[in-house]
């Protein structure tokens, strides 16, 4: 298997002629394909940069910081040597893409518009009930 092994043939990438999507492949400078052990090195940098990225993202989830932007981040230095994250990352695209349409569709945004301000008004009100029955003191003891 060589270094060009997992890179998608031109025939197949012909039918595609309707999106013009990147072929699929590694990344990696013509020098470092040519020999295989400096190859794989190549690869195993990446796996283990774009891994400690993804960490990093999966440890922001719960903590202050972008998560999902990061364990992207982390897919995208994945997707530069593997065909894997190629894929999930098209696929993530793909998704995204259709979502922003379906957002975009009016009836939709009618639909979003009237719920945060149904959602609003409740906490309004809400507020205003709590103010009335207890004036503008917290709920908790902060001077004792």
């Amino acid at each position: 298997m060589n270094a060009e092994s997992d890179e998608r043939p031109a025939a197949a990438a012909a039918g595609d002629s309707a999106k013009t999507e990147p072929p699929l492949g590694s990344k990696a400078p013509h020098f470092i394909k040519r020999s295989r052990p400096l190859h794989v090195s190549w690869q195993v940098g990446v796996f283990i940069v774009g891994l400690a990225v993804v960490v990093a993202g999966i440890i922001m989830l719960p903590l202050p910081g972008p998560g999902w932007l990061v364990i992207f981040g982390g897919m995208a230095i994945w997707a530069t040597e593997f065909v894997w994250a190629q894929l999930v990352l098209r696929w993530t695209k793909r998704k995204v893409t259709e979502a922003a349409q379906r957002a975009l569709d009016p009836k939709v945004r009618r639909r979003n518009i009237i719920l945060t301000t149904v959602g609003l008004v409740i906490i309004a009100v809400l507020v205003g009930v709590y103010v009335w029955k207890f004036g503008m003191e917290l709920p908790w003891k902060v001077r004792d």
